[in-house]
């Protein structure tokens, strides 16, 4: 088997043969979408790479040029088709004032010129990349200033980058941002209550770290990977409260639609009635998303994001010429957009009702997962595949929504945790030797599946064997090869990867300083609360009080291994009472100023137990952005 220099092998002959089955299934000569991609095509950047100020390339626009060449056997063809269309990049025309730059993030940067600047639409993840695409604008359609921004939704691909594009000085001399309601409120909990975990989840899920290329990282469906640079955040300055709001921005008119609990908890789409266009944000795009994201989040709402769809339908296909997206490329033509977005519609509502139909049944999460099929006339149109989210991973999400966790068999209620039932599993299946003697059987009978579910357990019972470690590793990568859809193949060959190499970190943190600094109070004393070691401070009763001169007092206490904290004075005198600005105490809670160093800072005072803010922050743990993921 030859293997490259990462150490990943060629397909097996069963993947090989998988990937093959799919060209001649598939409706490859239907070139439609690979037309649009390239449809208004103005020019791309001069240099292919993105830096930061320290010279940290963040984006380079030609690392997937290799997939010009004809997809090999180490790779999905229609994922391969997919990422080929992707990693388009350049600045677009979409309609008249209306551009995109593609390709030079996760997501779409969308730019609409108005009578004296130009609106921006999603600044991409990080400054970087957003600067870059700017730039390429400005470099094709004149230095116009930027008069407005608007946040489709909560995620950080779609607004992480906004001070590449914007200054808090420009907000100051009223260039408005816009966001749906409660855009701030979920922008912060999604990536800074479980951002350590989700971060470091996404490093497996976008596959940033993987090397590019036919055996390693070729997208992930819904764009190519995510920027590595810094991601930002100004607030919005502007909610928008309700469907059929209207605003206008430099002379640029917009209609909106609230969606929220749809791909995001917060969203909108917005038409131009001057321009016959529609923003489908991130609830319309060339692929089936994610109800449930690998990395981890809120269950999104099937039944609501398709009837969300038909509303959209409604109220603004029939007066839409083009469609456009936060991703991916636009669709032309009135008959085509409503098509589009009436597939999309069908696609939720399918895998939403007949998994509500099958668990009624008494199916399980994955038994459903094992029997869903899209309609034949869905599984035709390209848009409808799983390249980000997937038929399987969607219908145990729907599951999950309605039903939990648990299946309902009591043998399931109360299980070994992964290392304790690993090491009994290799036990009663007589060792390791035997368990990896069946498993390369398995292996070389193309069942990749079956041997990653049973070595696992070797590899939990024992993280230092070698041989399952290596095992392990060869089989995830055939799963991945195999893979249409582009987070799972990321999955499975970071899994390989970090199996035969040790971890290789977590490449984005979304857990970044302009996020925590628009954290309310009360969601910093959440952020302290997460992290107190619940055992460790069972016996410890610690009380003190924040008299906040330029604000309300708030009380702390921690007491059987729970910090709150209130308005109210506490009943009883507290261990301690400090007097400080509100923004020494938020240094305090965010940890850039240390309890040593409070009562020498101007304003500070304190009377009773200088120790107790000590002990109480002593209790607290540490998250760990670089967790085991395929090991214990």
């Amino acid at each position: 088997m030859a293997l490259s220099s990462d150490g990943s092998g060629p397909a097996e002959p069963a993947i090989a043969e998988a990937n093959a089955e799919v060209v001649r299934r598939l409706p490859f000569e239907d070139t439609r979408d690979l037309a649009d991609a390239r449809r208004g095509f103005l020019g791309t950047a001069s240099e292919n790479l993105i830096k930061d100020a320290d010279g940290r390339t963040v984006w380079d626009l030609d690392a997937y040029g290799f997939l010009d060449q004809e997809c090999p056997p180490t790779a999905n063809p229609s994922l391969w088709r997919q990422s080929r269309l992707c990693s388009e990049h350049g600045l677009f025309e979409v309609t008249e004032g209306i551009y995109q730059v593609r390709g030079f993030d996760l997501s779409n940067m969308t730019i609409v010129e108005g009578e004296r600047g130009v609106l921006v639409i999603d600044p991409l993840l990080c400054a970087e990349t957003a600067a870059a695409a700017l730039a390429l604008y400005r470099a094709h359609r004149g230095d116009r200033p930027v008069t407005g921004v608007l946040y489709t939704h909560s995620h950080a691909d779609h607004f992480g980058g906004v001070r590449g594009v914007l200054t808090e000085e420009d907000v100051a001399s009223g260039v408005p941002v816009l966001a749906p309601q409660g855009f701030l409120a979920h922008a912060v909990s999604e990536n800074v209550y479980a951002g350590t975990a989700m971060n470091r989840r996404a490093a497996y899920m976008y596959g940033a770290a993987l090397p590019k290329g036919e055996r390693g990282q070729i997208g992930a469906g819904l764009g190519q990977t995510t920027a590595t640079g810094a991601v930002g955040l100004i607030p919005p300055t502007v909610d928008i409260t309700r469907t059929g709001q209207s605003e206008v921005v430099d002379g640029i008119r917009m209609v909106f639609q609230l969606t929220p609990g749809t791909e995001a908890p917060a969203e909108l789409n917005i038409h131009f009635p001057d321009r016959a266009a529609l923003c489908m944000a991130e609830n319309a795009t060339h692929n089936l998303h994610n109800l449930l994201t690998l990395r981890g989040a809120e269950v999104r709402d099937p039944r609501v994001w398709a009837r969300y769809l038909t509303e959209a339908a409604d109220l603004f296909g029939p007066a839409s010429e083009v469609a456009f997206a936060s991703h991916h490329w636009p669709v032309w033509g009135t008959e085509r957009v409503t098509e589009y977005l009436s597939e999309q519609r069908d696609l939720y509502a399918y895998l939403h009702d007949q998994t509500l139909r099958m668990l009624n049944q008494g199916l399980t999460g994955p038994e459903i997962a094992e029997r869903m099929e899209l309609p034949p006339a869905l599984e035709r149109a390209w848009h409808t595949h799983g390249y980000y989210g997937s038929a399987s991973h969607n219908s145990k999400a729907v599951y999950q929504r309605y039903l939990g966790w648990f299946d309902g068999n009591p043998a399931h209620l109360w299980q070994h945790p992964p290392v304790e039932a690993a090491r009994r599993y290799v036990e009663f299946m007589g060792g390791a030797g035997e368990v990896l003697r069946h498993a390369r059987e398995s292996y070389d009978a193309g069942d990749f599946r079956w041997v990653a579910e049973v070595v696992n357990h070797v590899v939990f019972a024992d993280p230092a064997n070698a041989e399952a470690r290596a095992l392990q590793a060869d089989a995830l990568e055939q799963l991945g090869y195999g893979a249409e859809n582009g987070t799972w193949r990321n999955f499975y060959l970071m899994g390989a990867l970090e199996l035969r190499h040790g971890s290789v970190g977590t490449p984005t943190s979304t857990v970044a300083p302009d996020l925590l600094a628009v954290l309310t109070l009360d969601q910093l004393f959440d952020t302290l609360a997460i992290r107190v070691d619940g055992p460790r401070a069972w016996d410890a009763d610690i009380t003190v009080r924040w008299n906040i001169t330029d604000g309300d007092p708030v009380a702390m206490r921690l007491r059987n291994g729970v910090l709150t904290h209130g308005r109210s004075v506490p009943s009883s005198l507290p261990d301690a009472e400090i007097a400080l600005p509100e923004a020494e105490l938020r240094a305090l809670l965010l940890g850039t100023l240390a309890p040593a160093e409070l009562a020498s800072r101007p304003g500070v005072t304190l009377t009773g137990d200088a120790s107790a803010l000590t002990r109480l922050l002593s209790h607290l743990t540490e998250p760990d952005p670089d967790f085991a993921i395929v090991t214990p």
